[in-house]
């Protein structure tokens, strides 16, 4: 049933996940964790040395210790607040989530157990819907249950005043330059920065989302697009090349959009179709593309997202803070205003 159920966000070249690199949260790098000869070896030292080797492999250790402190920081937090409550309501713990989830959580139907399994049939290794009902209708229901929990948390959150969370996510900075291309005001308090490939289909997946950011977050975020073309994936650096040729024309993100749109369409002479739609001039577009202008600026692209230890796409960094694939609006909204909260 886990093969079924389970969810990919993210395009990858390897098996790993991306994250960033940064000393595990609760570490102090001044720490002295070896003496040699009289000389002092801090975790600082030994965390330049792992990022040195393997960038990739402590982005992933590091971002996986965080992700689980804080969801069971999550956890505690929610339990604090659900006893609280309970206490107040004169009730037990369980009878009040229990009470409250009834309001909340409706049965699942027969349509849903079919649309779950038709969207999934291809993870389902021969069975029948016959055989696997059963077992996605106790998935749907405690997906219910537990998605009530947290409507319940964060409800019961909006009403204290006392929820302050700590705990420090691993951060990286993310060299830009003035050549990135920009969306959103310059000045913004967030900066999004992604890392992506116009062929990857979880990079598509993601564009609506972070178009949603945008609508609601306005000029408090600015996004910033690095190419990152997977090797697996032969039309993407020269789709990468055709939008920066199209920014000459300050046509950027208008071909940005365009591709990921039409990214089973991205041949040289499907490239140069989207732009003569936009009205870009070909007579200085065709040169640019062709002569591969821009090669150099997407290879470097390329480079920098490999040394900080990005292994797929989209890799995005808010305020330094990583997100890995076609994560959900509530994802963004969750780190956007916490670091909104911090300003």
């Amino acid at each position: 049933m886990a093969s079924l159920v389970a969810l990919v966000t993210a395009c990858s070249e390897s098996s790993s996940a991306a994250g960033q690199s940064m000393p595990p949260a609760a570490s102090n790098p001044d720490q002295v964790v070896a003496e040699v000869a009289g000389r002092k070896v801090t975790l600082q030292e030994v965390d330049a040395k792992w990022e040195e080797f393997d960038a990739a492999e402590r982005s992933r250790v590091t971002q996986l210790l965080y992700q689980n402190r804080r969801n069971m920081l999550e956890q505690v937090v929610g339990d604090i607040l659900i006893e609280n409550a309970a206490k107040a309501a004169g009730t037990s713990v369980e009878a009040f989530v229990a009470q409250d989830a009834a309001k909340r959580a409706t049965p699942v139907t027969e349509q849903e157990v079919a649309q779950f399994f038709e969207a999934n049939r291809d993870r389902a290794q021969g069975r029948t819907i016959e055989q696997l009902g059963p077992q996605i209708r106790e998935f749907l229901a405690s997906q219910r249950t537990l998605q009530a929990r947290a409507q319940l948390v964060e409800e019961l959150k909006a009403k204290s005043a006392g929820v302050k969370v700590m705990l420090d996510p691993p951060r990286y900075t993310v060299a830009t330059a003035a050549i990135d291309p920009v969306r959103g005001n310059a000045s913004a308090p967030i900066t999004i920065v992604e890392f992506s490939d116009y062929q990857c289909p979880f990079c598509a997946r993601v564009n609506p989302t972070l178009e949603q950011v945008r609508k609601t977050y306005g000029d408090k975020v600015k996004i910033i697009f690095k190419d990152f073309p997977l090797p697996n994936h032969p039309q993407a650096p020269k789709a990468s090349e055709a939008a920066h040729c199209a920014g000459e024309q300050g046509k950027y993100w208008e071909l940005h959009d365009l591709m990921f749109a039409n990214q089973r369409a991205l041949n040289v002479p499907e490239l140069k179709q989207y732009a003569t739609t936009l009205g870009l001039d070909m007579a200085k577009f065709t040169p640019c593309l062709d002569s591969g202008k821009h090669a150099g600026l997407v290879a470097s692209g390329l480079a920098q997202g490999e040394k900080m230890g990005v292994n797929s796409t989209p890799t995005l960094y808010i305020n330094g803070r990583a997100l890995i694939g076609a994560q959900p609006f509530e994802a963004f909204k969750q780190i956007i205003d916490e670091e909104l909260a911090r300003k």
